[in-house]
């Protein structure tokens, strides 16, 4: 990043998020933007810094394939925001152990998985999938949370990256 381009600010994050996913809809056929701004807020909500939120906003973009790495290489963001970013995308065929100590590995990064988690998990999001799903997705992500060291479910107040 050049020291003559300003760092795109946490509401552009947003909006390029929000067109990025605009097509999408969740597994429970919701609009993609509505578990993007749960995330960003669960991360603010537990105490995330605005480099962890911009993480948060664009977390699912490149693993989505709705923003390309090159984009996000590229992009007007802080490199720590890049990382995290890069960090909670899961990439295909990768296990979920690797996966894991990627999060471990990148400062910052575990929070936003948490507050992610946090949302996919859900309920009330869950309650709105068939039973196969939901099951399948419940055992996923309890064990994304036990490999992360987040064994029981944190409220927003909770753990902190």
């Amino acid at each position: 990043m050049t020291a003559s381009r300003a760092e795109l600010t946490l509401t552009e994050v947003e909006a390029i998020a929000r067109e990025a996913h605009a097509a999408q809809r969740d597994k429970a056929g919701r609009p993609y933007g509505e578990h993007l701004a749960a995330v960003a807020e669960g991360v603010r909500a537990r105490g995330g810094s605005d480099e962890q939120i911009a993480a948060a906003w664009l977390h699912d973009a490149v693993e989505d394939d709705a923003l390309s790495e090159g984009w996000l290489a590229g992009a007007a963001l802080p490199q720590p925001v890049k990382d995290m970013v890069l960090a909670v995308t899961k990439r295909d065929g990768e296990d979920l152990p690797s996966y894991a100590r990627r999060i471990l590995a990148t400062p910052g990064a575990l929070l936003i998985k948490e507050a992610d988690l946090a949302h996919n998990a859900d309920p009330a999001r869950l309650a709105a999938l068939d039973p196969a799903t939901r099951t399948r997705l419940t055992e996923k992500y309890a064990l994304v949370r036990g490999l992360l060291g987040l064994t029981a479910p944190q409220s927003p107040a909770g753990r902190r990256d």
